[in-house]
């Protein structure tokens, strides 16, 4: 049975301390003169009996209203975005007692213009802090400084940028997620088997940051561990399916070695629906991210392994982190790694996107 908090009243601190109840009260708030000596006697006794303040108290006195902005990509029914939304809500819904409203802006995720847009929406308000989904670095590290010349705190979900300004940053490595997927890979097919890697071509930048770090990473352990065979490359793009069927015939009548494919985002399911047209022999294909689509064909065999980074948990924990440090003066770890989960047929129905 777990033990129930004691209630412990300022007036129990000062008896405990050996000092008046106006000594704790100024310890509590920094405010008056008070003897080095009776602040570290106080601050002992808050030490051993883990003091509380009422915080939800405190900030509706303060009548203090906080505006935060989540800067996320726009999605559909059961896509990866959506995850990190629900995160976003359920902390939305836990911090709406201290006054904090959470708005969402959109953009799209295969368009940077479309980022750059919300970029320019964002300043039309006042705000005291904003979550940013990472996807185009050179535009996101506009936007961070940016906010840093107003002092807005901002933190990062889905991948990290090294070297900016960011208040903490909730999502996994995707450098070491990429190796991941290269060591699966290698596994099943060998160390000389041929791999195709997909991607999904974004309109203004190549491809996501995840994406970019991904490879980089996968691309690293094949050099690492001496891989002998060829690495085919090919460029899809979004909503063109009979681009993108052309361009994967032209690849497979030429490549019948190909032994193993990789897409570094979450719409590996699009290449499963190809192969089945197709009737493609097996391949070994991982993917990433833990969506239906790609659930579903992972408990029928079509996939080999997905590498999921729990979403749910990253948009959530962004969102409480930031409302923490404003309300509560709580600074976070700057480089906050979610565990690289990995997924195959036999544990994924037991599998969730969150850890909350």
């Amino acid at each position: 049975m777990s033990k129930e908090p004691e209630n412990i009243r300022i007036k129990d601190i000062a008896k405990m301390a050996g000092v008046s109840t106006g000594t704790v009260d100024r310890v509590l708030h920094n405010r008056g003169r008070v003897s080095n000596e009776n602040i570290e006697k106080v601050n002992a006794v808050l030490k051993i009996v883990n003091y509380q303040p009422n915080m939800i108290a405190r900030s509706l006195a303060s009548k203090k209203q906080y505006h935060i902005i989540a800067v996320i990509p726009s999605f559909e029914p059961g896509e990866y975005w959506e995850d990190i939304a629900k995160g976003i809500e359920k902390a939305a819904t836990e911090f709406e007692q201290y006054n904090v409203y959470i708005e969402k802006l959109f953009f799209d995720q295969y368009n940077n213009h479309s980022f750059d847009k919300t970029m320019n929406d964002i300043f039309k308000e006042e705000f005291d802090g904003i979550i940013i989904a990472t996807l185009f670095t050179e535009s996101v590290i506009r936007l961070s400084k940016e906010l840093d010349k107003r002092s807005i705190p901002y933190n990062y979900i889905d991948s990290n940028i090294p070297d900016q300004n960011q208040l903490a940053y909730y999502g996994t490595n995707s450098f070491d997620g990429g190796a991941i997927g290269a060591k699966i890979m290698l596994e099943h097919i060998g160390n000389n088997a041929e791999i195709l890697v997909t991607r999904i071509i974004h309109d203004g930048d190549k491809s996501s940051n995840q994406c970019l770090n991904r490879e980089n990473g996968f691309r690293n352990y094949l050099n690492r561990i001496g891989y002998s065979g060829k690495v085919h490359c090919l460029d899809l793009k979004i909503g063109k399916s009979v681009y993108n069927f052309n361009l994967l015939d032209q690849t497979f009548d030429k490549k019948d070695k190909i032994k193993g494919v990789i897409i570094f985002n979450s719409t590996c399911h699009k290449f499963v629906d190809y192969m089945k047209v197709k009737n493609l022999q097996k391949l070994t294909i991982v993917g990433y991210d833990v969506i239906e689509k790609n659930a579903e064909m992972l408990k029928e065999g079509q996939i080999t392994a997905l590498i999921a980074q729990r979403p749910q948990t990253q948009g959530y924990e962004g969102i409480k982190t930031m409302c923490n440090y404003l309300i509560f003066d709580k600074v976070p770890s700057k480089e906050n790694y979610m565990p690289i989960d990995i997924l195959i047929q036999e544990n994924v129905s037991y599998y969730t996107n969150s850890s909350l």
